[in-house]
């Protein structure tokens, strides 16, 4: 494995993004703390994105809105604009673009960029002009962090070390300097959690982490993620393998005149239209469909259907409407839906399926056969479960995929009484002391 002894890592992080794009778009907002929220008169939800002002105040992203009204009585509070923040995502990357080739976009408000030798001797002035292009042609207040290093794993360390408005170059010939003034917190992927098991290995520290080996590590972790990190921190050029799209998805918190299931439902539409159409422009097709409703009183509604590999609109909006048939019959009596999310899962290439559905038709046309689409495989086990159950084609009431949990949702599900329901969803309800909470979080902004 190679360990680099120049700058060969650019990690970019806009400073409160959501929270910044509001006040570079709103003159009157400029100066002053601001908290992004999900709607407008918010209560009972948290500050998605706070801007440099209100942090100074002690306000942290993720706050509930009565604490940050706390620490900052002044707060200016205003509800999340997605399109505007996709127009400013878009735009930045071409700003960014034009200075530096961009390696890999993270998230809305993150990204890498690999640096060319030409750049590697000063890397500091190369994040000088990245933040003069930014500033001169979209906006002064549209700030960001940038860190230098070795990989992509110590540029995003140093990029949050360097927090707020950063430029800062950790180099391979300072290292581990500047590693040991940070905790174990600061290590993206290392959480309470995992800080607790460290500790009980007697790790506690940033330098008893890098004394340790790197099967120690992988043991540690659990698998191969571990022994990675360890290299990474050691200024190792890792590569780890490309993940594969698992699935497209959307979720919304429905504002108080919102949570009603006809809002619900036409809210899972236009959810469901803006998954479907990233799904296209990436070129593959869903062979399932989730719908996940979120209840006042910790209670959950979930629904899936199979479709036969496609990714038009018309096919998951029809699934939508036969999943809402048997969602209403689950719901409460006056229920409030709190939050709802729609995702498109058992993802296959549309390109592949296509050339399959081809060759199947032409085979068939020749033997004077009605040509059918190819299942998916997960949906030919899901047929061999049916036929096996002698159920037929219906699906029986209580499917393992039902007790899943989609990816990139929250969901609660409540032990105790659960009340069957037709198709594979369920409600859960509290059962007096006997119910419980559970808290299920899968996949991993």
């Amino acid at each position: 494995m190679r360990r680099p002894a120049e700058i060969e890592r650019l990690y970019l992080d806009f400073d409160g993004f959501f929270a910044s794009v509001e006040q570079q778009v709103h003159p009157h907002l400029r100066g002053k703390p601001v908290g992004v929220v999900p709607f407008k008169d918010a209560v009972h939800t948290c500050v998605i994105a706070c801007s440099r002002e209100a942090k100074l105040h002690g306000v942290k992203n993720v706050m509930n809105i009565e604490e940050a009204r706390e620490r900052c009585p002044d707060i200016i509070l205003v509800p999340q604009s997605p399109d505007l923040y996709r127009r400013a995502h878009n735009t930045l990357l071409s700003e960014i673009s034009a200075v530096i080739p961009i390696d890999a976009v993270k998230s809305i408000d993150e990204l890498t960029c690999r640096v060319s030798p030409s750049e590697r001797g000063d890397p500091r002035a190369l994040g000088l002009r990245l933040k003069k292009r930014i500033a001169d042609n979209i906006g002064p207040f549209i700030f960001c962090s940038i860190g230098f290093a070795a990989n992509r794993q110590l540029a995003k360390m140093a990029c949050k070390a360097g927090k707020p408005n950063g430029n800062l170059v950790w180099h391979p010939n300072d290292m581990p300097g500047p590693l040991l003034k940070l905790t174990l917190r600061d290590i993206p992927g290392i959480g309470e959690r995992m800080e607790q098991r460290l500790a009980r290995f007697g790790i506690t520290s940033m330098a008893a982490l890098l004394a340790t080996q790197p099967k120690h590590m992988r043991k540690l972790w659990g698998n191969v993620t571990g022994e990675r990190l360890w290299y990474a921190l050691h200024g190792y050029d890792v590569q780890a393998p490309p993940s594969g799209r698992g699935m497209y998805g959307h979720g919304r918190v429905l504002p108080p005149d919102h949570r009603t299931p006809d809002h619900a439902k036409a809210a899972s539409r236009l959810l469901l239209v803006k998954a479907a159409r990233r799904m296209r422009r990436d070129g593959w097709n869903a062979g399932r469909v989730w719908l996940w409703l979120e209840l006042m009183g910790d209670a959950s509604v979930y629904r899936d259907a199979w479709l036969p590999a496609v990714h038009d609109d018309q096919a998951v909006l029809s699934a939508l409407e036969r999943m809402w048939d048997g969602v209403r019959l689950a719901l409460p009596r006056r229920p409030k839906i709190m939050r709802i999310g729609v995702t498109l899962l058992d993802l296959t290439r549309a390109a592949n399926v296509s050339s399959t559905f081809c060759l199947m038709t032409t085979s068939n046309a020749a033997d004077g056969k009605t040509p059918r689409r190819p299942s998916t495989p997960s949906t030919a086990n899901t047929a061999a479960r049916w036929s096996a159950s002698g159920r037929g084609r219906r699906r029986p009431a209580a499917m393992p995929a039902a007790r899943s949990v989609t990816p990139g949702f929250r969901a609660r599900r409540i032990s105790g009484e659960l009340e069957n329901r037709p198709e594979t969803g369920r409600l859960g309800r509290r059962n007096g002391h006997r119910g419980r909470v559970q808290t299920m979080r899968t996949g991993a902004l």
